[in-house]
């Protein structure tokens, strides 16, 4: 392991659009040594886009989901640190500095990015509503962005998830839940950050039904 290096991690799904601009912006980062990019059986060009900007690029043969694309990538970690973000955020990953940062410095285990407040919602707000609920009444926590993909772990929080994250859209919430439980520090903080936002058409409601039942999924594999 290189002492106080970070590995970032990026799961891609039909990004070639900002997947490079994203990859330019991280190597911006103080500290970080490798970037991984995992292409989760994208049909169009997001692994060249993303190899020719400089990053290690993993290609699963279908898609995994977030969580399984994650676990592939972190078969290639470096260093006492680990940076999330996600592939459509193009020159605003440069904030994911802040999150590293905050770990660096050691104000907390797991240090999430919340998003400015959108003056337009995307949806209707039940999957948040849910998850913050259940990590309210699993952990006590009270967090405003617990869906938010932009995350920092220091090597602690790396071990205590036991080599794995959870499989598909659920695997923010398992994170959390899981750290929380093991006593571990978990902080927001706010970032300048943007992304492309899921819409209220069929595709959105589509994704947020996925996300819907992982969430669902991760907690009833906790309670049994």
């Amino acid at each position: 392991m290189l002492e106080g290096a970070a590995t970032v991690l990026i799961p891609a799904f039909n990004e070639e659009k900002t997947i490079a601009e994203t990859v330019q912006a991280v190597q911006k980062i103080p500290g970080v040594v490798r970037i991984v990019v995992i292409d989760d059986g994208s049909h169009d060009q997001t692994a060249q886009r993303a190899e020719e900007a400089g990053a290690i690029v993993l290609k699963t043969p279908k898609n995994l989901g977030k969580g399984g694309a994650l676990n592939l990538g972190l078969t290639e970690v470096v260093g006492d640190f680990l940076l999330l973000l996600d592939a459509d955020l193009g020159q605003t990953a440069r904030e994911g500095r802040k999150l590293l940062e905050s770990v660096v410095k050691g104000q907390a285990d797991l240090v999430i990015g919340r998003f400015p407040e959108k003056k337009r919602k995307s949806g209707f707000g039940l999957v948040l509503w849910l998850a913050r609920r259940l990590i309210r009444s699993y952990t006590g926590l009270r967090l405003s962005a617990p869906l938010s993909g932009q995350r920092a772990l220091n090597k602690k929080a790396i071990a205590a998830l036991n080599g794995k994250f959870a499989e598909g859209f659920g695997v923010e919430v398992a994170m959390i839940i899981d750290l929380a439980r093991q006593g571990l520090i978990i902080r927001e903080i706010p970032v300048e950050m943007d992304h492309r936002q899921t819409r209220k058409d069929l595709p959105g409601f589509i994704h947020r039904g996925k996300q819907l039942v992982d969430i669902l999924g991760v907690i009833i594999k906790r309670l049994l």
